[in-house]
């Protein structure tokens, strides 16, 4: 079994692979964003993706999502496991966290949702989502959250908006009035996609900012995204590294 992952912003090339080697892949959907980093962690196959590309330069809108998941489906990846940064809505969940999401809204308004463009005679294909995460996956995430004692949260409803631009202070508040606890540009698109071609997926999100809607502080800046991410990554690697031995 290989297992896919997804680095996403301050995790766009990792390294954590043994004996890596990149291969280039062509999908109907186009090019994936980034090579697809093959080798090994502890013995379990494991292909890399950059989410953004390797110097991340795909703007939210842009990823190439349907792309990245066929990709890593084409070459026999069973899983997915992807990172990301993300914004708190709630006090408690603070900077560094890691939260395991178990939920997702979708607030974008201009990608490619789905692989059917069309649907077969007779054969609409609806994708239930009620639990759009593998909670088989999770329970690996949060395990290894807990054998590190990293500060985390079993659970986390995130709410995916269009980007690149961050929130209005009035839209941060409506987030946290919708249930959302934390905020990002990309895990519903991405998490929808590979729950309809069959890939279990799984995300664990770093904190690293309170969008906008704390009045005691100043709002969410891309330096300030950064700067916790890479004080806080070998958490998300150590992480990952974990689970891959487990799957």
């Amino acid at each position: 079994m290989k297992i896919g992952i997804i680095g996403g912003s301050g995790l766009d090339d990792p390294n954590i692979l043994e004996n890596p080697s990149d291969l280039e892949v062509d999908t109907p959907y186009g090019a994936p964003n980034s090579t697809l980093r093959q080798g090994k962690i502890g013995g379990k196959d494991v292909v890399l993706l950059a989410r953004h590309g390797r110097s991340h330069t795909a703007t939210p809108t842009n990823v190439n999502y349907r792309a990245n998941i066929h990709a890593l489906r084409m070459v026999g990846c069973a899983a997915v496991l992807s990172t990301t940064a993300v914004g708190s809505l709630r006090a408690e969940i603070g900077r560094g966290d890691l939260v395991i999401l178990d939920q997702f809204i979708d607030f974008t308004r201009r990608r490619a949702l789905t692989f059917h463009d069309r649907f077969e005679p007779h054969n609409p294909a609806h994708t239930p989502m009620a639990d759009p995460f593998s909670e088989p996956l999770r329970e690996l995430l949060v395990a290894a959250c807990r054998k590190f004692g990293y500060r985390h949260h079993d659970k986390g409803t995130v709410v995916t908006i269009e980007g690149p631009r961050f929130s209005t202070r009035a839209e941060s508040n409506m987030f946290r009035a919708w249930g959302a606890d934390v905020i990002n540009m990309s895990v519903a698109t991405e998490c929808a996609l590979a729950v309809e071609a069959g890939l279990p997926y799984a995300a664990v999100a770093m904190s690293t900012d309170y969008d906008c809607w704390k009045t005691d502080e100043p709002p969410v800046s891309w330096d300030e995204i950064v700067t916790i991410f890479k004080e806080n990554a070998e958490k998300v690697t150590s992480v990952l590294i974990e689970v891959v031995g487990k799957m």
